[in-house]
């Protein structure tokens, strides 16, 4: 399925191997090392039709929705502004709602993460690079195969079908 509002296929995060999925490990230490608590945020982005902006990322598989780690000297606002912006030329039309908090145990045994609602509008298309393969809009009904399961429930603890989890 092609994404909508976003760009299409581009790095395919499989071909990567090992290299990438070693460098993403040794960066998770180097901030399990240097931070006593990694804080994260993850942004649930819908457009003015309801659809939920994902983002498929080349250092790890799957649909997720964007978002990043929260830097020293930065807010949870703006780094998710940034992570926003930079994953998928997203701009806020709401104010971003704080939905849960999550511990996330399989990155460090000490990582958070902060999940926001947001209402958005895309400025311009997010070409693929380095970073991200492609992005888009999809209906909640309507994910993109490979979407990760902690996506997928993220979604439906949005749109009420669940109880919000208390681990990512």
């Amino acid at each position: 399925m092609k994404p909508a509002g976003g760009a299409g296929t581009g790095i395919d995060s499989e071909r990567l191997g090992w290299p990438k999925r070693f460098l993403v490990r040794i960066l998770h230490v180097y901030f399990a090392v240097s931070r006593g608590m990694t804080l994260g945020v993850r942004a649930a982005c819908f457009d003015d039709a309801g659809r939920i902006f994902l983002v498929r990322h080349t250092y790890v598989p799957g649909w997720h929705m964007p978002g990043g780690g929260v830097e020293r000297g930065e807010t949870a606002i703006e780094a998710l502004m940034k992570e926003m912006r930079e994953e998928g030329n997203l701009e806020a039309v709401s104010t971003p709602e704080l939905f849960h908090v999550y511990f996330n145990a399989r990155i460090s045994g000490r990582d958070h993460v902060l999940l926001y609602r947001v209402d958005v509008r895309q400025t311009a298309d997010r070409p693929a690079d380095r970073e991200i393969a492609e992005c888009g809009f999809f209906p909640a009904d309507a994910l993109p195969e490979g979407t990760t399961e902690a996506t997928r429930q993220r979604i439906a603890e949005l749109r009420g079908d669940m109880a919000p989890a208390h681990h990512w």
